[in-house]
């Protein structure tokens, strides 16, 4: 058994680890300690549940608040907690603490999860990434507890509060303030939209550029190719979406930049969204699609892959190279960019074709949003959620798990060979 998990490659170890997980959680949550007395939890929704928890995508098929006690609630704090820093992270981090040393297996592993150059430092790299969580998550709960002790007892409060903590910096939209009511009554309260704001940025940057901005002490000029992309496209793509949000939606300004910030792979909502106009969606479902960025607790395409699609057709329009920041854009970036983004486009239009056909009483608006929101593992909803069919809620528990890994993971796992063996001439194809 050993023998042959150890023959496979690092992308299908780490999707069947994130299966597993997803198995686990789905019994986890359906045992009678987890539900609320009276209530009764399908397997299918506990299994909903779980895989949106540990692909931290936030779309919920029942009420957490309403159906989990609080051990279920713990349990599913904490698979969107392994879902977050991934599942190989987790297992490096424990045998890190039981002083064990890391293989040559376990060092790719981490190396292929986090989208390193290379395997040096892996040890230290996980070390701090368990250090950051702690500290923004502590952090968040505590200003957090501030908001939320004013209308719950001192100890629901507290983990309510630390729940929100480790939600929000995962981007996970989960609540469990209970009917389906996200953060819909505090859309006015300055501090939590701040704090959740600040957890869902800094953890959809990725733990990279959190390490490189610490170390670098939050000197621009000092900073990497990758962290200048990353942070640039993410403060374009959050005042970009929150005018637009503004513009087309009736809504706070704080309300517009909210939901930009959470469009971006969170979930957290202060206003229904089921009230938003068809343009408002749109502008949701870009943002969606684009996500966070590599090596973050978020999905989509990544902000770093829209930068060099759009750098990459500015190149060719312009008839010059293609870079960035002083900086030449790799070889075969706009390569890998161009088959992630088609992959992705993929998913969505077969994810929203195939719901149509089990949901033809949904508008198609509601369904591409859905499909969008489950593959950038967001977990924004217009309110279709509970009342999906069960082949609906397969489709989508399969585009989350897809979303989650990365289509260019998922399409590597069928295709794993050492290289081509022959090699053909330069043909001529007409393009445009």
């Amino acid at each position: 058994m050993l023998r042959s998990i150890k023959r496979l490659s690092p992308a299908r170890i780490i999707a069947l680890g994130f299966a597993l997980v997803i198995f686990i959680g789905s019994i986890l949550l359906i045992l009678p300690c987890s539900v609320q007395e009276g209530v009764t939890v399908r397997y299918i929704d506990s299994l909903y549940t779980s895989t949106s928890a540990v692909c931290v995508t936030g779309l919920i098929a029942i009420d957490a608040g309403n159906t989990f006690t609080p051990l279920g609630q713990f349990f599913l704090g904490m698979l969107i907690q392994i879902g977050g820093l991934g599942v190989t992270a987790m297992g490096t981090g424990i045998i890190i603490a039981m002083r064990k040393k890391l293989n040559f297996k376990g060092r790719t592993l981490v190396q292929e999860a986090m989208n390193l150059d290379s395997r040096e430092g892996i040890v230290k790299f996980v070390k701090s990434i368990f250090i950051t969580t702690g500290i923004f998550e502590l952090t968040g709960a505590v200003l957090s507890f501030i908001v939320f002790v004013k209308d719950y007892p001192p100890l629901k409060a507290a983990g309510i509060s630390l729940f929100h903590s480790v939600a929000a910096f995962n981007n996970s939209g989960f609540d469990i303030l209970g009917d389906f009511q996200n953060l819909i009554p505090y859309r006015d309260n300055v501090l939590l939209n701040v704090v959740t704001c600040g957890l869902i940025v800094f953890g959809g940057i990725g733990f990279l550029v959190i390490r490189e901005l610490w170390m670098k002490k939050f000197r621009w000029r000092k900073l990497s190719m990758h962290a200048k992309i990353v942070i640039s496209m993410s403060i374009v793509l959050i005042v970009a979406g929150g005018v637009l949000i503004k513009a087309t939606e009736d809504v706070t300004w704080m309300g517009a930049f909210f939901h930009s910030v959470s469009a971006r792979t969170a979930g957290f909502s202060t206003y229904p969204l089921g009230t938003f106009s068809t343009s408002g969606l749109l502008i949701l479902i870009v943002l969606m699609f684009i996500g966070a960025s590599p090596g973050s607790t978020g999905g989509g395409i990544k902000t770093s892959t829209f930068f060099v699609l759009i750098q990459s057709i500015k190149a060719m329009a312009t008839n010059k190279s293609e870079k960035a920041f002083h900086y030449s854009l790799p070889v075969n970036a706009f390569r890998k960019a161009a088959v992630i983004t088609l992959l992705a486009l993929g998913v969505v239009v077969t994810g929203t074709y195939l719901m149509s056909v089990m949901e033809p009483h949904l508008s198609l608006v509601d369904m591409l949003f859905e499909v969008t929101s489950a593959f950038g593992t967001v977990g924004l909803s217009t309110g279709i959620t509970p009342d999906l069919c069960d082949g609906s809620k397969l489709l989508s528990i399969l585009i989350m798990y897809i979303g989650r890994l990365g289509p260019l993971t998922i399409a590597s796992i069928w295709h794993f060979s050492r290289g081509e063996r022959t090699s053909y001439p330069e043909g001529n194809v007409a393009i445009g």
